[in-house]
This record gives structure tokens, C-alpha cells and sequence, in this order.
């Protein structure tokens, strides 16, 4: 089973990435840890990618990709994989589409998780983070996990917000490149969706994001 998620900031589809990962074992594939791991690695790649990270510019199609290909070669996905993060833009997924046909690695799912902007924007900025355990979700925005005053819900631990979390400007520019759907990651999704109604071997479908965690995962197995 290999996939590829779409959703912007703020809808949980990291979390329901991890879900997948241990409920189907199959490895989730960050693209900024892929990033991480060919600098780390001292790969070749890795290396052409730190001269542009270094510069402060993006990193090439051309670089990333093969990047991309290595990582879901591993041996932790023959089993499948979960791709997150990559494509960003639509040039991406259609190169992204020829090098897996040319490499003969075929899609089973592509899923885009739906949120409204501002939703999306909300949750970013609501996150809380406890000082005993950054996994216990507290947001200020979302009902179910509120926090209790400035204490966590689950464990009565001091909360701190996250510098980035509080950046509306970096939120805005990195969701204004999602929600492009002409030429932003929206597009890239796009893109798939329509090759999934040409092509029956690939299945393309939607989550409602606005919904709690247990109610997303629950649609996200059932149509799987």
C-alpha cells in the first residue's frame, strides 16, 4: 500500500500518518526528515542539498526527487509507504509521477485531507505544549482537547506555546502555498486526482479535517 497524504498545517495529518504506520506497518515519509537524514548521512544528495539549504534557497527538483526515490527503495517500505510533505506544487507531482513510472513503483491511495483556511490557521496558533509530555494534546481551539487555563488537560503540567506556532506571517505564506489550486500543493493534489479517474488502479479520496481524531481515523481505515 503505498500513499500519498495532502493537508495543510493544522490538520492532523502527521498524526494520522503515525496512526497508519503502526496500524498497516508501513513507514511514514516525512520529506523534511528525508532532508535531515541525507545531510546527516553525508550522502551526495544530501550534500548538493546543503549548498542551496545553506544559501537559503530551495532545493531542486532535480535533487529532491531522487531524494524522494531512494527513501521509498529502503527496505522499510517494501512493505508500503506513506509519503507526506512532497509533492509542493504541481511541476512537482507530475515530475514526481514520471520518475514512479519510470522506476515502476505504482500508487495505491492519494488522500487530501479538507480544512478550512482559518480552521487550519486556529489550530496552529491554539496548540499548547505540556512540560511533561509534548504528546498530550492540549489546544485552545478544539473543544474536546481545551486545556484547563494555562494547565494541562491531561496531566496538570505548565503549558508553553511554540515560538512558530505564533508566527501568523510564516502561517499565512506556508498556507497560501497549500491552498494554491493552480499551481500550490493543492494543484499537486489535483494533478492525482485526475490521473485516478483515468487510471483504476490508483484510488483518490478526501477526509472531512474539521472532525475529531478518532471520527478522521475511523473514515480514514474504512475507506482504505
Amino acid at each position: 500500500m503505498n500513499i500519498l497524504f495532502f493537508g495543510p498545517n493544522g490538520s492532523g495529518k502527521g498524526t494520522q500518518g503515525a496512526i497508519l504506520k503502526d496500524k498497516y506497518n508501513i513507514a511514514h515519509v516525512e520529506s523534511g526528515a528525508i532532508f535531515r537524514e541525507n545531510i546527516k548521512g553525508g550522502t551526495e544528495l544530501g550534500k548538493k542539498a546543503k549548498e542551496y539549504i545553506d544559501k537559503g534557497d530551495l532545493v531542486p527538483d532535480e535533487i529532491t526527487i531522487p531524494m524522494v526515490l531512494d527513501r521509498i527503495k529502503q527496505d522499510d517500505c517494501q512493505k508500503g509507504w506513506l509519503l507526506d510533505g512532497f509533492p509542493r506544487n504541481k511541476v512537482q507531482a507530475e515530475k514526481l509521477h514520471a520518475s514512479l513510472e519510470e522506476a515502476g513503483i505504482k500508487l495505491s491511495y492519494v488522500i487530501e485531507m479538507l480544512l478550512d483556511r482559518q480552521i487550519a490557521k486556529n489550530r496552529i496558533m491554539g496548540r499548547r505544549l505540556c512540560e511533561n509530555d509534548n504528546n498530550h494534546p492540549n489546544n485552545i481551539f478544539i473543544d474536546a482537547i481545551m486545556p484547563d487555563g494555562d494547565n494541562c488537560r491531561v496531566c496538570g503540567g505548565a503549558l508553553t506555546m511554540r515560538d512558530d506556532d505564533q508566527d501568523e506571517t510564516a502561517i499565512n505564506k506556508r498556507h497560501s502555498i497549500y491552498y494554491d489550486d493552480e499551481t500550490g500543493t493543492l494543484a499537486a493534489s489535483y494533478y492525482f486526482r485526475d490521473l485516478a479517474a483515468k487510471d483504476d488502479a490508483v484510488k483518490y479520496f478526501t477526509l472531512a479535517g474539521e472532525k475529531d481524531l478518532k471520527s478522521v481515523t475511523e473514515e480514514l481505515i474504512s475507506k482504505l
